[in-house]
């Protein structure tokens, strides 16, 4: 028996092919090599982003007609045009220039992203504890590239302010590599389980429903320069030159305009300079030649206002992707106020990075009302989202009228059923017992009443209930009995 449990125990692989345990730690990441992923993840976004807006500005200037082109000019561009990338105010020579694209942040941010979740992985980073050392040395990086490049242009006809150059960076790199490490981390999995179930499902409509909102934008701006393409041609310059610098720069400022167009689509519209566009007011005024605002239209329109079907339609869909979550329609209610405020929240960072100033000339500022878009926003979030979510979904049932016991005795537990079932089988018995008791004592008076009709000697107790005769008594009265036999004998012999 012993011989044949060695064959079957035994294993046939030859040596340095055995199976690996799961439960073999992973290899600590050495603290050498720990320094090099950080400083990788720091610089490699700063480094490559640095090159990428230095390439675009040489491009466009070695392009442009009657231009001269020079690297060293390239370069030293390149430090305020990255700046802009990360939404720092440039000071061009006393006047602000605050409209700055969007495009060139999404790109950078991406890189950034990229770049920390990369680094998390190499050092083997699993919890959020993880994710803090690669975010931290980002954002410082950023933020103090930020400052060293405000004050190497110093004296130069662009000017930063330093501590604006320092905290946007900083910050903005900061959220990029939270972004990016979240899903790594299990970052999304620590939220759902710290947080209120039904805030979870608004935060995620919210997501879905500020997500549709810019889709409204891009269709609303992508139908609006389609119509007027006519217009977009005209603004674009024969020479090869121009024609490529305004293309870069419209292609840079895509967002800035979508964003414009779901403010018009909202309701709220958006303003540049003294031109300000609404769905329900419109006034005059100059716009810059950009074939990305060529489709600004030049007068009011009164089909206007069936764009509002677009938030409604939204609003319904955030509703629709709740009205599952809960049976309770108060809870779905609260998850939908959730997913407005988000929107609404997200309208006013969308609204402040779109807009701003744009030096003091004719079309300064370009604008979006953050304010009261973000309101209306939230609105067209609610409203029809709450209808939707509240008659869409189930409803718990009525309690039947007069029965108010039954649901009771059903939601109770085993062990609270079983003792209440004991006393209840207890008082039957009683019950029982006691109305024995009263028969036999019916039972009894009945046969008194009929004896005595017959005549019958109450007095005497019935035959049954008379008590037997003890031993002891029938002694006595023997002995007393038989005495007396033996004294009476002598007197006759007498």
């Amino acid at each position: 028996m012993v011989r044949i449990m060695k064959m079957l125990t035994r294993d046939e692989r030859p040596p340095g092919e055995e199976p690996v345990s799961d439960l073999v730690p992973e290899p600590e990441v050495s603290r050498a090599k720990r320094v090099r992923v950080l400083l990788a993840a720091a610089c490699s976004p700063l480094l490559f982003s640095f090159t990428a807006v230095a390439f675009v500005l040489a491009v466009v200037a070695f392009t442009a007609d009657r231009a001269r082109f020079s690297a060293t000019g390239a370069l030293l561009a390149a430090g305020p045009g990255w700046l802009a990338s990360w939404q720092v105010e440039l000071d061009l020579g006393g006047h602000t220039l605050g409209v700055l694209p969007m495009l060139p942040t999404l790109v950078v941010a991406w890189l950034v992203a990229r770049s920390a979740a990369r680094a998390v992985r190499r050092i083997g980073g699993r919890t959020p504890a993880d994710a803090v050392p690669v975010v931290t040395v980002i954002a410082g990086a950023h933020a103090l590239f930020g400052v060293l490049i405000a004050l190497l242009t110093g004296g130069s006809p662009i000017g930063v302010n330093p501590l604006t150059a320092f905290c946007v960076p900083g910050l903005f790199a900061g959220l990029a590599a939270v972004a990016g490490v979240a899903k790594v981390c299990g970052l999304p999995a620590t939220v759902r389980d710290r947080f209120d179930p039904v805030a979870v499902h608004g935060l995620r409509a919210g997501a879905l429903g500020l997500a549709a909102l810019i889709a409204c934008g891009a269709v609303v701006f992508t139908a609006a320069t389609a119509l007027s393409w006519s217009t977009v041609d005209s603004l674009f310059e024969p020479g090869f030159g121009a024609s490529f610098g305004m293309f870069v720069l419209s292609v840079a400022y895509l967002p800035n305009a979508v964003v414009a167009a779901l403010s018009f689509a909202a309701g709220p519209g958006f303003s540049v300079g003294s031109l300000t566009v609404g769905m329900f007011g419109y006034q005059e005024g100059r716009l810059p030649g950009v074939p990305v605002l060529a489709g600004i239209p030049s007068h009011h329109a009164v089909w206007w206002p069936a764009l509002l079907l677009l938030p409604a339609l939204v609003g319904a869909l955030v509703g629709w992707r709740i009205r599952a979550i809960d049976e309770d329609p108060m809870l779905r209610m609260r998850a939908v106020a959730v997913a407005g405020a988000l929107v609404a929240f997200g309208c006013v960072v969308l609204g402040t990075l779109a807009g701003g100033r744009l030096g003091d000339g004719p079309f300064d500022p370009v604008s979006v009302p953050v304010g009261v878009a973000s309101v209306i926003a939230f609105c067209w979030i609610v409203i029809p989202g709450g209808f939707v979510a509240f008659f869409a979904g189930a409803h718990e049932p009525p309690e039947p009228p007069g029965e108010p016991g039954v649901e009771i005795v059903a939601e109770a537990d085993e062990d609270v059923v079983e003792p209440e079932t004991d006393e209840a089988a207890e008082t039957e018995e009683d019950a029982e017992a006691e109305l024995s008791e009263e028969t036999e004592e019916f039972d009894d008076e009945a046969e008194a009443e009929l004896a005595r009709e017959l005549g019958e000697d109450l007095d005497e107790p019935p035959a049954e209930e008379r008590p037997e005769p003890e031993p002891e008594q029938d002694v006595a009265v023997t002995e007393s009995t038989e005495g007396s036999g033996d004294e009476s004998a002598p007197g006759g012999d007498r």
